[in-house]
């Protein structure tokens, strides 16, 4: 049989691209990973190479610089790099999502002043819905952008879990404002906020306080955004139409979700890998432990669980790329995916023994960044709610 996660009916161009990909998560990526994620440190070369490689333009348009790939493409790019290191793949995920929403939803102003420099890293995106007091519950959003007498807003609130939230320099903010409409998910507008790169007050009335120190997902930062006043253009909103931002964001979060699928799929093919070769190097009662039965079923269970994980996030690619609806596949995608991931993980963990819990050893890192698939994007739970909501749509009662 082939390899575990490989993908049939791809075009030339994108076998050359995953092939320039692996190729440089296994020499610039892999042997460094280890060091950079145990001191917290952002991975400035390998985020100059993504850029040298187009990476960050890997799904915008030609017409604006990019290389003008599939959702396809870009997620068996993030299966790769995550099976790396999954923090790399965080640097440009909240990236490409904000590209598509200005790609998908945006003005041809707003297209023409972001996309090619998004495209050539110069500008990095970010993604900002959740608030500290909220998560999933979108249509519960406090922060505010009223508008002013000069047709622009000003924006006060908190918003939480910035992914790139110091080091991009344009987030895709979901505030609320005042359309009058008697649904609360149709009072909420996106805006383009540009700002320097950095922390503390980075901008009059917004502020961005220091990383958030995390279990896991280490390297990238993670943070908060605070708006104070903060002062923004009409010529910020998504799309030129305020009111829109639900539809926007449930766009960009769609996308998000296909994302957290292939990170799962990168970690646990990764797991894999590693608990294979240590499998037939370690041995026990004379002879390798993967010739125990009890080994060789956990690691058929294994690659069974990471080959399944890999079809239904492609399915789920595949089918936003055609334009249909898949709040359904993906949520079914990122649900199997993520969870997976972390059995995965841990029969890989269980197997390395006590060199699993050894700091030297990769899969400790793995066993840290795993969780946070289960969390990303909307919880197991809240893709569940999603599945059954969409099953009963298909299959409702006509008695």
């Amino acid at each position: 049989m082939a390899r575990l996660a490989q993908t049939p009916d791809l075009t030339d161009v994108q076998r050359e691209i995953l092939s320039t990909v692996r190729s440089f998560v296994d020499k610039e990526i892999i042997p460094h990973a280890q060091e950079l994620e145990h001191a917290d440190s952002y991975p400035s070369d390998i985020v100059e190479g993504m850029k040298d490689m187009g990476l960050f333009g890997l799904t915008i348009p030609e017409e604006y610089g990019g290389l003008g790939e599939s959702l396809l493409t870009y997620a068996l790019v993030v299966e790769e790099i995550a099976r790396g290191w999954m923090s790399v793949s965080g640097v440009i995920n909240t990236h490409f999502i904000v590209a598509h929403m200005i790609t998908r939803h945006g003005t041809e102003e707003q297209k023409r002043r972001f996309l090619p420099r998004m495209a050539s890293g110069e500008v990095r995106g970010s993604f900002s819905m959740s608030e500290p007091d909220l998560g999933s519950d979108v249509a519960a959003i406090k922060t505010r952008a009223k508008k002013t007498g000069d047709e622009g807003y000003v924006v006060d609130g908190s918003k939480m879990w910035l992914t790139n939230g110091g080091s991009s320099n344009l987030i895709a903010l979901l505030a609320k404002t005042d359309e009058g409409a008697g649904e609360a998910h149709k009072n909420l507008t996106t805006f383009l906020v540009e700002k320097p790169e950095g922390f503390g007050e980075v901008a009059p009335g917004l502020t961005i306080p220091g990383k958030i120190d995390k279990m896991g997902y280490k390297g990238v930062d993670t943070t908060e955004a605070v708006f104070d006043g903060f002062a923004i253009g009409p010529e910020c909103v998504l799309g030129g139409e305020s009111g829109r931002g639900f539809a926007h964001m449930m766009d960009g979060v769609e996308v998000g979700r296909v994302n957290v699928a292939a990170r799962a799929c990168g970690i646990a093919v990764r797991a894999f890998e590693l608990a294979v070769e240590y499998a037939q190097q370690r041995q026990t009662f004379g002879k390798p432990i993967a010739q125990h039965q009890a080994i060789a079923f956990k690691l058929a269970e294994m690659a069974t669980k990471v080959e399944a994980a890999h079809v239904m996030m492609v399915n789920a690619a595949r089918l936003k790329d055609s334009g249909e609806r898949n709040d359904v596949e993906a949520g079914m995608a990122k649900l199997i995916a993520s969870e997976y991931c972390a059995e995965v993980t841990q029969d890989a963990f269980r197997i390395h023994g006590g060199y699993g819990y050894s700091k030297e050893y990769e899969i400790e890192r793995l066993m840290r960044e795993a969780p946070f698939l289960l969390i990303g994007e909307g919880t197991s739970e809240i893709q569940k709610t999603i599945i059954s909501r969409g099953l009963l749509r298909e299959y409702g009662s006509r008695a």
